[in-house]
């Protein structure tokens, strides 16, 4: 009985997720994003966002027509090959390319013709610490010389990612030119990092009936491309899609058996960004359960760790004043990240707010420590249920955040499906796998009288 509501809502969803063979959902994706583009170009305040969405809105729109055609071809034509998988992948590459690819081109030859309105802070933030990096040999300011700024300039004078996030900006440090922007070379390693998780995925799976792995993996690289949070973002700022994208990939080696290079691929995400820290916790502890925690340990950790060390010797006080000190609230300025989620509004609400919004935070964090003690993720699918309800939950509860970092635990959710199907299949061909050798992990004996779909739907309902 305790497993039933989550079977019942697994159901729910796939038949949701099939419907007129996955075209009923694509054109629901498409078209409420054309909406949301449209509303963003005519409201939103911030200039990038309003010339995404200008941009956006035609390309969401083009794709709903697209799909609304597939729809009546099925209808008369069940058979077409208009309708089958691959039309919907170049559907979905479309879209992709129209609102997040073009918007990215666009902004990025207008900026290099003089336009000062077509790039978030984070992009002009990763540049100068490119150019920090070539010439001091660190991409960071220190205390004194962020204090020394215009006040106005203080919060730009913060580099608040890891050493690893300034080589998108070394491009720009050589050539002041469109194609240096450093929101061309996130999409170039979010799209390379994306096309690798897909390929292992396919590899590693089964193909099969529609709503079977190969669709479960389109689901899933739609929500971390053509979703208006992730093309918004890539098309704006940009900063958090090769760091999502290099902890997908991380999750498909994961589901393809390969411990060490999903702990290599989560380590250079991790040397980009903080976010992909809680990944790697997480990924070690599913590499513990197969008997390869030290393989992922070794480079989920050492490649962050070998990004900060250079860095540490040349400035060490700048290093913690931008990694540790302004990401806590102790720099020269706050963050103006102010989304109103839970945390922030009960920092900003409620006397003694922000000590209450870290105690829930914390938590938030012992209650995910207890679980993965005592029900540490056994499969791909399960890391992924739990990195995407753990973000979650820090990302509501943290008391400054940004509204765009749901693309993170959006992202990791909506992979779950693919990995499931992919562990299923990993489980059900183990040559060389440590299920076949008696290792504890997820994997059953070949002669298990289970099918791969009751492994797959363990998965999906591990963590509920």
């Amino acid at each position: 009985m305790t497993v039933a509501a989550p079977t019942v809502r697994r159901r729910g969803w796939r038949a949701l997720d099939t419907a007129g063979a996955g075209l009923a959902l694509d054109l629901t994706l498409y078209a409420v994003s054309a909406a949301f583009a449209a509303v963003t170009a005519l409201t939103s305040t911030l200039l990038p966002h309003r010339a995404w969405g200008a941009v956006a809105a035609a390309g969401y729109l083009l794709a709903s027509l697209a799909v609304a055609a597939q729809l009546l071809i099925r209808r008369r034509h069940p058979a077409s090959p208009l309708i089958d998988l691959p039309a919907r992948w170049a559907v979905t590459t479309f879209a992709w390319a129209t609102t997040a690819l073009l918007p990215v081109v666009l902004q990025s030859v207008e900026r290099a013709g003089g336009r000062t309105d077509r790039a978030q802070e984070e992009v002009i933030v990763v540049e100068e610490s490119g150019r920090r990096l070539v010439d001091t040999g660190t991409p960071y300011l220190g205390h004194d010389a962020i204090a020394a700024l215009p006040p106005g300039e203080q919060l730009l004078g913060y580099t608040p990612y890891q050493p690893g996030m300034a080589l998108f900006g070394l491009p720009r440090a050589a050539v002041d030119a469109a194609w240096t922007d450093a929101r061309v070379w996130f999409a170039f390693a979010t799209a390379v990092a994306l096309a690798l998780a897909v390929r292992t995925l396919r590899r590693s799976g089964t193909p099969g009936e529609p709503g079977g792995p190969d669709a479960a993996v389109l689901r899933a690289v739609q929500a971390a491309t053509v979703l208006p949070v992730c093309a918004l973002t890539l098309a704006t700022g940009g900063d958090d899609l090769p760091v999502l994208a290099l902890c997908l990939l991380a999750l498909a080696f994961a589901a393809a058996d390969r411990p060490g290079r999903a702990g290599v691929a989560v380590g250079l995400a991790g040397a980009l960004k903080l976010f992909a820290w809680p990944v790697a916790l997480v990924l070690i502890i599913w590499g513990a359960t197969r008997r390869a925690g030290r393989r992922v340990a070794a480079s989920a950790v050492g490649l962050p760790v070998a990004a900060l060390l250079p860095v540490l010797l040349v400035d060490r006080d700048a290093l913690v004043e931008n990694v540790l000190r302004f990401p806590l609230g102790h720099g020269l300025v706050t963050s103006p990240a102010q989304s109103p989620f839970p945390g922030h509004l009960v920092a900003t609400t409620l006397p003694a707010g922000r000590a209450i919004a870290v105690g829930l935070l914390l938590a938030a964090g012992l209650a995910i420590a207890v679980r993965l003690a005592r029900r540490p993720p056994r499969t791909a699918a399960d890391t992924a249920l739990v990195c995407g309800y753990g973000l979650l939950a820090a990302i509501l509860l943290m008391p400054s955040t940004r509204f765009g970092y749901l693309l993170y635990p959006l992202a990791f959710l909506a992979w779950a499906p693919a990995l499931a199907r992919s562990d299923s299949a990993d489980s059900a061909h183990p040559a060389g796998s440590v299920g076949s050798v008696g290792s504890v992990g997820s994997a059953e004996p070949v002669g298990s009288a289970r099918s791969a779909n009751h492994r797959a739907e363990d998965a999906d309902t591990a963590y509920t």
